[in-house]
């Protein structure tokens, strides 16, 4: 059977061209495409869609207004239609904190290779999408964040690990869930997460104001200091270089590695050829199987790695692919990765004391 979609724009124009790019998948159907959310509320009623597309400016009602709403009450897959700027990114991420499952730039008319790619896009995010795990009530904008456990760490704990996060469809909110439930003094954590160049700057200034960890978006050539967060800007990948007394962040423009640019597979990679054993690899919700290559490797060279469980996932696809290859450690739900990570640390604190007590003076 068919994923019935609705699509809600105020353009005609987009409601046209998004009709046809999602009609064109056999598995795919429109079967309504509203101007405005008042309209959408009565075709949703009356057609009963699997999938929402919401365009965020629109007449009569803001798209974040109904979204927060239709959230509230009658809880649906809905995926952000916007234009990808540094205000839309905002917006954005504002509807993932409301429950929008994804995200995707307005298709521009044109070169038709590009086209090509969008519609396969648009698509892919849509059968994910139908099968998404969905809240029903609205997230908070600015959640308190819980009080971490204490955890103190040696100096040449913190120097010497690093902590590797991949993520996509839903990680906005995974990531920062993670992060709040850390504690100030951490070992570097590099991160990953699919989302344009436009929307990278203000997630990090996001979860830089969430948690006790100072967050930025990585610009190369950076050493890796304890208590920092790192995040991988939407143009580059990133990569990890060990050097003299540390790590260095290392960005390029290299082709998508599965389809992605950032992708976790080429920073969870560097990980494991840089650092080996002094490495933990963590992978949360998201669609597509990024990060299991590069996870499977990192075990192999002796990481610690965990992963999002399925009941907790917005989108069980990377972690689920982590699983099955064998990558992965221990697999947890979102609250308690935080708390197995924090574990795992001082399980290596511990064994470098006792390791360091029993050897004779």
């Amino acid at each position: 059977m068919a994923i019935k979609v609705l699509v809600v724009d105020d353009s005609a124009l987009m409601r046209a061209l998004l009709t046809e790019i999602i009609s064109g998948a056999e598995d795919l159907e429109v079967v309504g495409a509203a101007p405005d959310p008042i309209a959408a509320r009565e075709m949703i009623k009356a057609l009963n869609p699997d999938v929402l597309t919401l365009d965020v400016e629109m007449p009569r009602m803001d798209g974040l207004d109904f979204l927060e709403r239709l959230m509230r009450l009658r809880p649906m897959p809905v995926i952000m239609i916007s234009s990808f700027t540094a205000a839309g990114s905002e917006v954005t991420l504002r509807a993932l904190e409301l429950g929008a499952v994804d995200y995707l730039a307005k298709p521009q008319a044109g070169n038709p290779a590009v086209l090509q790619g969008y519609a396969d896009d648009i698509r892919d995010k849509i059968r994910a999408a139908s099968g998404a795990r969905l809240k029903a009530a609205p997230r908070s904008a600015v959640a308190p964040a819980p009080t971490p456990s204490p955890a103190e760490f040696s100096p040449r704990l913190l120097n010497e690990m690093v902590i590797g996060i991949g993520a996509s469809t839903g990680g906005t909110e995974a990531i920062k869930d993670v992060l709040v439930a850390l504690p100030a003094q951490m070992p570097p954590i590099v991160m990953v997460q699919h989302m344009p160049e436009t929307f990278t700057p203000s997630f990090a200034r996001r979860l830089d104001g969430l948690s006790r960890l100072t967050v930025v978006e990585a610009q190369g050539g950076e050493r890796l200091k304890p208590g920092m967060a790192y995040l991988a800007p939407g143009h580059s990948h990133m990569r990890v270089r060990k050097v003299a007394g540390g790590c260095v962040l290392e960005l390029s423009q290299d082709e998508p590695v599965n389809r992605h640019r950032p992708a976790a597979d080429v920073l969870f990679q560097s990980m494991a050829e840089q650092l080996g054993r002094r490495a933990i690899g963590m992978i949360l919700t998201g669609m597509g199987k990024d990060g299991a290559r590069g996870l499977l490797a990192m075990r192999q060279a002796g990481a610690w790695n965990i992963g999002q469980d399925q009941a907790t996932c917005v989108v069980y696809g990377m972690p689920r692919e982590a699983a099955d290859i064998g990558a992965l450690d221990e697999v947890a739900g979102l609250h308690a990765i935080a708390p197995g990570v924090l574990a795992r640390l001082r399980k290596m604190e511990k064994g470098r004391t006792d390791n360091t007590s029993a050897t004779p003076p």
